[in-house]
């Protein structure tokens, strides 16, 4: 393990030396003080015109270096916050502790916790390009936006007119040599049980079930990988348990954050004192069958059943049936690829987070697709399955897909600086996941909009790692590509 300070050596260094330092801001999202008081003092010192506008967005502008004037503004997008998620044998706290990084062969990854470099590796390509002296570009306008990872609102808060540029180049894809033209939209569904809680049975012993180890990873671009979600799962070990082992539920936490698969799940359950062995078996035999399904997906699932303290209450045994069987009937993973592309996803869910208080059940599912009408007949099976469970739903967050334009004459350009730099053409995509480019170019008519990054495997997960080479062919490829930028 290479000490994470090593991470500044590689090229291209400028790069790296500002990824390096963005590892050493917290900057989870939601907590955002921190990396918007980062950027705007980087933006003074290098005296570019800077500001922070209503939404919570930084702006910086740099002017265009000298005989590049007449070149078309660009507008190079990056987003701030990054998915805190981490395995639960580490202590790290994403809003105090900066992340371990380290080189690993041909990758860069962190100790135990998510990388950030979803989006920071695009965030430090932008401030490598507002630093530089030595590249040639038209106006830049750098955007670093608000919270997108819990629901894009920094794009969803950007004003026409803020910005000036015609080109809008994103920097947030995970595959080097792709470029993306469009992206799924998406809308957030919460879903909430009230309930009152009842007395544990006198007698009764207490265990805490414990479901780790499954990969996780991002709910857009991993949802078609055939990973385990551990609510799905440990829901299923607890609708067995009711129905063979007189289980009751006393309290449920899976997940965090609604645009990751769940990687981790926990219960708490009362049974019965002679029930024990029962219940134990039922474990090891369910944790079988599981690593059985997902062997290959997920080889290091573990569920794990250790006695505990006997909990305060219970969920009444109505309600506790209800979320058993809504959760188990719940859309989970793809609905459907598009017809045009099979191997793209159009339309999917995750169900993301559930967790219960002493008085309240709420559930938390990401709904994506690139069709309006599929988004809704999904938030519709979604509607009908909890409401039948009689719970509230609602749905909040809406954004708008990006629809593709392979006549863009940015797409022309950036098609062919890749066939100059690499003699090789890069893949034209449509990605599930969702893009901030669909909502800013829906507040800025007519922006012509691409998006590509270097190589990120197994973003919103502790196992996230950017491939080292990949960065240098980005940067290469950014600057070579802000050098041929159409004139006006």
């Amino acid at each position: 393990m290479t000490p994470s300070r090593e991470i500044e050596k590689l090229e291209p260094q400028p790069v790296w030396q500002n990824f390096r330092s963005l590892t050493q801001i917290p900057r989870p999202s939601g907590k955002r003080d921190k990396i918007t008081n980062f950027l705007v003092d980087f933006g003074n010192k290098l005296n570019l015109t800077t500001f922070v506008d209503d939404a919570g967005n930084v702006i910086i502008r740099k002017p265009a270096t000298k005989g590049m004037e007449n070149r078309k503004g660009v507008i190079l997008q990056a987003h701030m916050d990054m998915v805190p998620q981490k395995n639960s044998a580490t202590t790290h706290d994403f809003e105090k502790d900066p992340i371990d990084a380290f080189i690993d062969g041909e990758w860069v990854r962190a100790n135990q916790t998510t990388l950030g470099a979803d989006n920071g590796i695009g965030l430090a390509s932008i401030m490598s390009v507002l630093q530089a002296s030595n590249l040639k570009h038209g106006p830049i306008e750098a955007l670093f936006t608000a919270d997108e990872e819990t629901g894009m609102f920094g794009a969803i808060g950007l004003k026409n007119g803020t910005l000036q540029g015609e080109i809008l180049l994103n920097l947030d894809s995970e595959e080097e040599g792709e470029l993306y033209v469009g992206c799924a939209g998406g809308i957030d569904a919460t879903i909430t049980f009230p309930y009152q809680q009842e007395p544990v049975y006198h007698g009764d012993i207490a265990y805490k079930l414990s479901l780790k180890g499954l990969h996780g990873g991002h709910s857009g671009l991993d949802i078609n990988m055939g990973r385990g979600n551990a609510n799905k799962l440990l829901f299923r070990l607890l609708k067995m348990a009711v129905a063979t082992c007189e289980a009751r539920l006393a309290s449920y936490e899976g997940g965090n954050l609604r645009n990751a698969i769940t990687r981790e799940a926990f219960a708490v359950v009362t049974i019965p004192e002679e029930e024990r062995t029962n219940f134990l078996t039922l474990v090891t035999q369910t944790e079988a069958i599981f690593k059985t399904e997902y062997a290959f997906a997920d080889p290091r699932l573990t569920i794990t059943a250790e006695e505990t303290t006997i909990p305060e209450g219970l969920l009444p045994e109505m309600t506790q049936d209800d979320l058993i069987n809504g959760v188990t009937a719940c859309h989970n993973g793809v609905l459907r690829n598009i017809p045009e592309m099979p191997e793209v996803v159009e339309t999917s869910s995750n169900l993301a987070i559930i967790k219960t208080t002493p008085t309240t059940i709420t559930i938390n599912i990401l709904i994506r697709s690139s069709v309006e009408s599929m988004k809704e007949e999904l938030c519709s099976i979604i509607e009908s399955t909890f409401m039948l469970a009689g719970a509230k739903v609602e749905f909040t967050g809406g954004y708008p897909g990006w629809q593709p334009r392979f006549d863009s004459p940015i797409l022309q350009t950036m098609k062919d600086v890749y066939k100059t730099l690499y003699n090789a053409t890069p893949e034209v995509k449509v990605i599930h996941a969702g893009l901030e480019c669909g909502i800013i170019g829906a507040a800025i008519p007519g922006l012509d909009m691409i998006s590509f990054g270097p190589t990120i495997s197994h973003p919103h997960s502790p196992d996230e790692k950017v491939h080292v080479a990949s960065v240098n062919k980005f940067w290469n490829y950014l600057v070579t590509a802000l050098e041929k930028m159409p004139v006006k």
